[in-house]
Order: structure tokens, then C-alpha cells, then sequence
């Protein structure tokens, strides 16, 4: 009975948002107050408890939102500027081979613009250019949608890492190299996804030895990047390695029905440079130990008494999450967005009211999802205070067992198309995914990286996800036809997880 109780918040969410196609603030509205309301009348959680919880769900979000607001503004600065259009209309000049246009705009440049955006930007961006090269307007949006899944996790400036720390409580040292590294090994078969949905089975063989060296290249950078304690900018190295490499590989696969002419390379220039600065801010802030040092002497940190349930449910005492905010992601993307608006300003970019125009069109692309992150964290750290997760995760252990690792990612894909988001489901899941390897004494951090790596290729069926494509590439109405195309390249995908979280546990890596 208990069990049924526990998940109760969470089918609220599911059935809303799958069922009734509301939207992830409401959906997440109700599930915390389903939660709230389970964990007083069912679970024993009194007074304190959930004053301590909701305060630790307060920092938790506050952790996730700077990053995802500062990321966004960088992204809104580089815009406004066109700088990503400039970037996006330099590269089909390279080739005239659809196929090769389809792996650099839609695998490429979709895991770059996930790098530094996220949010849905890859595909709203690219569809649109897809379509003004001769693509259809569903291979316009199956294509970015597939090409940027692989990069989600530590893309956004890694707010879906973030995410899944706070969630967890367990550092980046432990959780990335199983997460980088499944969703590193998915990089080469989104590559031949990617092709095949542009131009069938003939591109698939013609561009297979650009697609691995652009898949081994682009999966080993975001792996040893990511596993380095950069993983803030895992995706978008690996991304801008895929763009250093695709310029000669598009000269040897051109195509022969036209010449695409040159690049204007100032221009590019300019536009990458906001990037740049992004690159050696945190790398500088990461690498060299005095500055580090330096931007830590300040610390947020709040710790907590212990807190039990009138059940016997016992939360052990100690700090909730502790903000840096000077060496925070969010602060070195905010720094560099402020110099990279100074340089495109310089550069002449801007028109006037530029300034207003990016930081209203930042509120308001953020907002709603502000709103449900926010929702949601606090949803997640009540179950998790009030026993309901660990309720979850002992009826999960015990009817599951042995297979657990296979059914992990697909838990994280569930969590990621029910809320749109792969931060979300890591925030809804991460504690319950934790507590079950707990409990089945299996590597909590496999089976976490699953999760995030299910949850991240699985982001791309989210229904807010492709209406976002669908309005830009003209399918408004024929939404249900992209998420077709989707279902069978992303559930190879998670095949592919559950394979790799499998042989990772029996061959004990981590």
C-alpha cells in the first residue's frame, strides 16, 4: 500500500503531462502538492521535517536555476548578435552532400548549440536552416532533435549534471565517468542515425568513416573533458571539436552539384569569439589553483539537524547543498556573457535595444521552466525526507533484482519525456535511483549514470521538445508524426544503455 501512496505523485505528473498534455509548471504544481499532502497524512512527516526540506529544495534550485539562467543569457547575447545564426549559415557552404550537411548542422552544430543553450534551442535553431537546404520539414526536425540527445546531460553548461549531484549528493568525480562514458559511446550511433534519417541506408555506407572520426573524436573529448572536473563544458568541447574536424571532412565529401563558395572567416570569428571567453573563464577558474582558491572563500552553506518521521523514518544531520557562487557555472557563464556582449557590441552586432530585448527573451524561454524545476526539486526532497523513496526504491529492488541495470535508463527516459527535461528527471529519479543500487548493493554510480544517460537521449521524445521544432520547421499539427520517427532511433539508444550499465556492473568498472 505504501508503495502505491509513494508513486502516487509521480503518476499525477505522468498522466498529466502524457494523458491531459499539460504542461511541466502545472504538472509539477501537482505533484508537489500531492507529495506535500501524501508525506503529512501517510508518511509521518511533521512540521520541522518539511521546514528543513522545503529550505533544502530552496538551495537545490537555486544551484540549478543560475546555471540554467546564466546559460540561457549567453545564449540570448550570442543570438541577438547572430552569432549562432552566423555559425549556422557558415557551415552548409562547406558541402553540397546532404548527407554530410545533416551530420555537421544536425549532429555538429546540434551538440555545440547544446553545449552552450540547451533548452530546446538545437532543434528551433536548426530545423529552419534544414529546411532552407531542401531537407523535408520532418527530417528538419528528426534530425537535430536525434543529433543533440547524446550531448544533454553535460551540455547547458552541465545543468543536467548539476541536477543530478544536488539530487544525489554524491560529487562529479563519481558520476561522471559512467555517465560521460555511455553517453560518449552513444555519440558514433547517433552519428549513423543521424545519416540514415537523412538520406537512408546509401548515406549510412557512403559517410560511414566521417561519422566515426567525428563520433570517436567528439565522444572521447566530452568523455576525458567531463571526467577531468570540466564537466561544465563536456558537450561544448566536444562540439567544437566536431566543428574544427567537419571542415576538412566536408572538403573531401562535397557533393558535386555546386559550388557552396567561402566562408567569410572574420565574421565566423567574431561570432565564435563569446565562446571563446567562455572557454578561458572556465578554464581558468578550474585550472589555475590560486583562482580557484580565491573565487571559494565565500560558501553558502545551511546545515540541517537530524529529522525523523512519526513513522521512524530518520534523515541522518549535516549541510544541504553548498554554493560557491563566485566559481560557480552560473558565474562564470554570467561573467562571460557580459564580455561577450561587450564584444559584439564593439563589433557593431547589435541594434538598438539590445539589452532589452535579451533579457526579456531570456525571462521569458526560462520562466515556465523555472517554475517547474523549482516544483519538482521540492516534490523530490520531501519523498525523499519523508521515506516515499525509499519506499519506491525497496518495491523496485524487490521486484526487479538482478535485471535493475537493464530497467535504469529506461526509468530516466520515462522521467525525462514525462517533464520535457533531462535536469528533471534527474531531480525526480536521481535520490530513487541511488537508494535502489543502495538496496541491491549494486555501483550507484552505474546505475546513475544510466539514468542520466536514458533521461538525456530520451529528453528528445519530450512533447514540449517537438512542438518547439515542429512551430519553427512549418509541422504545426503534426506532432505526432516526428515523435514516431523518434521512438525507434531512441529506443535503440536506450537498448544501447541498458547493454552498456549491464556489462559495466557484471565487469565491475566502478
Amino acid at each position: 500500500m505504501n508503495f502505491f501512496l509513494a508513486f502516487i505523485p509521480i503518476a499525477f505528473i505522468l498522466v498529466l503531462m502524457v494523458g491531459f498534455r499539460w504542461g511541466a509548471a502545472r504538472s509539477g504544481g501537482i505533484g508537489y502538492l500531492s507529495a506535500l499532502l501524501i508525506a503529512v497524512l501517510f508518511f509521518g512527516a511533521r512540521e520541522n521535517l518539511l521546514a528543513y526540506a522545503h529550505t533544502k529544495a530552496l538551495l537545490l534550485t537555486i544551484d540549478v536555476l543560475f546555471v540554467i539562467w546564466a546559460a540561457f543569457l549567453l545564449y540570448r547575447v550570442a543570438d541577438e548578435a547572430g552569432a549562432i545564426n552566423t555559425i549556422g549559415q557558415a557551415l552548409p557552404h562547406l558541402t553540397a552532400d546532404k548527407g554530410m550537411q545533416a551530420l555537421i548542422i544536425g549532429w555538429v552544430f546540434a551538440s555545440f548549440l547544446q553545449g552552450v543553450g540547451g533548452f530546446g534551442v538545437p532543434v528551433a535553431v536548426i530545423a529552419p536552416i534544414l529546411v532552407g537546404l531542401g531537407f523535408s520539414p520532418l527530417q528538419a526536425v528528426v534530425i537535430p532533435s536525434l543529433g543533440h540527445g547524446w550531448a544533454v546531460t553535460f551540455g547547458s553548461l552541465g545543468s543536467s549534471f548539476i541536477a543530478l549531484m544536488a539530487a544525489t549528493g554524491l560529487p562529479a568525480e563519481v558520476l561522471a565517468p559512467p555517465a560521460a562514458l555511455f553517453l560518449s559511446l552513444s555519440g558514433p550511433l547517433t552519428g549513423f542515425f543521424v545519416a540514415h534519417a537523412a538520406d537512408g541506408r546509401q548515406a549510412v555506407r557512403r559517410l560511414a568513416v566521417p561519422i566515426m572520426v567525428l563520433g570517436i573524436s567528439m565522444g572521447l573529448t566530452q568523455y576525458f573533458v567531463a571526467t577531468s572536473g570540466l564537466w561544465n563544458i563536456g558537450a561544448f568541447s566536444a562540439g567544437m571539436v566536431g566543428l574544427l574536424l567537419s571542415i576538412p571532412l566536408a572538403r573531401r565529401y562535397r557533393g558535386e552539384e555546386r559550388d557552396n563558395g567561402s566562408l567569410d572567416q572574420r565574421a565566423l570569428m567574431v561570432a565564435v569569439s563569446g565562446y571563446i571567453i567562455l572557454i578561458v573563464i572556465t578554464l581558468s577558474v578550474q585550472l589555475i589553483q590560486p583562482v580557484n582558491d580565491f573565487l571559494g572563500q565565500v560558501v553558502l552553506r545551511v546545515n540541517f539537524p537530524a529529522v525523523e518521521t512519526t513513522l521512524g523514518y530518520f534523515t541522518e544531520a549535516g549541510p544541504g547543498r553548498v554554493i560557491a557562487p563566485f566559481r560557480h557555472a552560473g558565474a562564470i557563464l554570467t561573467i562571460s556573457s557580459v564580455i561577450a556582449y561587450l564584444i559584439y557590441n564593439n563589433a557593431g552586432l547589435y541594434q538598438r535595444g539590445a539589452a532589452r530585448r535579451i533579457i526579456s527573451g531570456m525571462v521569458k524561454r526560462v520562466m515556465s521552466s523555472s517554475v517547474s524545476i523549482a516544483s519538482m526539486v521540492a516534490m523530490a526532497v520531501i519523498m525523499q525526507n519523508s521515506g516515499m523513496t525509499d519506499t519506491l526504491a525497496r518495491g523496485l529492488a524487490n521486484s526487479m533484482g538482478r535485471a535493475y541495470p537493464i530497467v535504469a535508463p529506461w526509468i530516466g527516459a520515462l522521467g525525462a519525456f514525462m517533464t520535457g527535461s533531462n535536469t528533471n528527471s534527474n531531480v525526480i529519479f536521481g535520490a530513487l535511483q541511488l537508494r535502489t543500487a543502495q538496496l541491491l548493493g549494486y555501483s550507484a554510480a552505474i546505475i546513475l549514470g544510466a539514468q542520466t544517460a536514458g533521461a538525456a537521449l530520451a529528453s528528445i521524445l519530450a512533447p514540449t521538445k517537438i512542438v518547439v521544432g515542429a512551430s519553427t520547421a512549418g509541422m504545426a499539427g503534426r506532432e505526432g508524426d516526428v515523435l514516431r520517427k523518434l521512438l525507434v532511433y531512441t529506443g535503440v539508444l536506450l537498448l544501447f544503455i541498458s547493454l552498456l550499465a549491464f556489462l559495466s556492473i557484471w565487469l565491475n568498472l566502478w
